[in-house]
């Protein structure tokens, strides 16, 4: 199918920032589940150009400004050809050896629960099988609960909490992967919602290598492998790593955060971009100080 997407996010900053810098990760690449057909990334109205493919194999740019700023606007839009290929993603090219995503991190550490569940999985039924229990497992054990965790939340609080939400949900079945000696990497997109309306935030789900398959997606929040109703952005070792947006900023003050995401699937016509245009708050730029 062909998505539309429209991802907004607007930075306000209490007192004018001297120096702002943001790794952006918010335009995706080719591979065998999507071919991007149009995308592009502005901050305050400018193209911001200059992406280029990671040692993950993820399309990455930084903008930079030493001039004074109220706050930044950052809109990712475009249209997407994806496709079914039951969560496979295959060998994308990358630089970077599959063995450095069995690494922990503080997000993602696995607690003796954690290895617990992941040991009650069974092995002699091959790994794709073992993973699909896992991802499951992961499901049962952690109910959808917005607010109940936060972006700081590790792997091993949202376990012992029992709740949380989609990015807990990739984070423990990361840390269960890895600590059975399966390589898994967090990964930031879009999601489709399967009754067409609009996704207001970004969705996390998880990549676990399979012999003989390569990288497969799994989402244990919504108990399925990858469809063609998911838009791919970026992997890293957890969803710090794999975030779309992550900067910093010099004499900021306190900063506001507002962030919104449309997607649709695309019809003959085209109205579905300015539909979303309309839908969405569009926030002018701020003015440069």
């Amino acid at each position: 199918m062909q998505l539309l997407v429209r991802h907004q996010t607007v930075y306000r900053y209490e007192s004018a920032a001297g120096r702002v810098a943001m790794r952006l990760k918010l335009m995706p690449a080719d591979n065998a589940a999507q071919t991007v057909l149009d995308w592009a990334v502005s901050i305050n109205g400018e193209p911001v150009n200059g992406f280029a493919r990671n040692a993950h194999g993820d399309m990455e740019a930084l903008w930079i400004r030493y001039d004074r700023q109220e706050g930044a606007t950052i809109v990712a839009e475009g249209l997407v050809e994806t496709r079914d290929t039951h969560g496979v993603l295959g060998w994308p090219v990358t630089r970077v050896d599959p063995r450095y995503f069995l690494r922990a991190t503080p997000l993602t550490a696995p607690s003796p629960a954690i290895r617990a569940m992941a040991l009650a999985t069974r092995e002699d039924d091959g790994p794709l099988a073992r993973l699909h229990s896992l991802s499951t497992a992961v499901s049962d054990a952690i109910v959808y609960r917005t607010g109940a965790t936060g972006a700081d939340t590790t792997a091993a609080q949202a376990f012992a909490l029992g709740a949380g939400v989609c990015q807990d949900h990739a984070q423990v079945f990361i840390a269960a992967a890895r600590s059975i000696a399966v390589p898994a990497r967090y990964v930031s997109g879009y999601l489709l919602a399967q009754d067409g309306d609009a996704l207001h935030e970004t969705h996390g789900w998880a990549e676990a290598l399979v012999p003989g398959l390569g990288w497969v997606g799994f989402d244990p929040s919504n108990r399925v492998c990858v469809t063609d109703g998911y838009l791919r952005l970026a992997c890293g070792l957890d969803a710090d790593q794999a975030a779309p947006v992550r900067g910093s900023v010099t004499l900021a003050g306190n900063i506001s955060i507002d962030a919104d995401v449309r997607i649709a699937q695309a019809e003959a016509g085209g109205e579905e971009r300015q539909l979303q245009r309309q839908q969405q708050q569009i926030i002018p730029p701020p003015a440069a100080a």
